[in-house]
């Protein structure tokens, strides 16, 4: 597969009393947490791409601007669907959203970076020395 705008991706769960903002610690009530949500858009967009990851790169999320606009109670299925909209050398930009049974719930614009794998961890297990 060629790395280029126009790739989409979806994914689907279901909320469990896991996934919601007071097990997630980002608020007290039983309904689809945030973070669970931008964790599900960032899995999507990464997993679009890895298939034309060459042997030893891979991507990295950098940046995110997602609203989160509907609340979700536990026992809902959620869809996130994502889309490669630009590709800036080693930059790659997706448009990102997730919806319930009863619409939309989420959106934004999630930002992924290509990186050489163990370079990158090399540098990131440096920090600890």
């Amino acid at each position: 597969m060629e790395l280029k705008p126009g790739i989409k991706k979806s994914n689907e769960m279901i909320v469990t009393k896991e996934l919601c903002a007071n097990a997630w610690g980002s608020g007290g009530l039983e309904v689809y947490a945030t973070p669970a949500m931008i964790a599900l858009m960032e899995n999507t967009a990464w997993a679009s791409v890895e298939p034309c990851m060459e042997e030893g790169r891979s991507t990295v999320g950098t940046k995110l601007d997602v609203s989160h606009m509907s609340a979700s109670p536990v026992g809902a299925r959620i869809t996130c669907e994502s889309e490669l909209v630009e590709v800036d050398g080693r930059r790659l930009v997706f448009k990102v959203s997730a919806s319930d049974d009863a619409g939309l719930i989420g959106e934004g614009m999630h930002e992924r970076f290509i990186i050489n794998t163990e370079k990158f961890m090399a540098r990131t297990e440096a920090k600890l020395k």
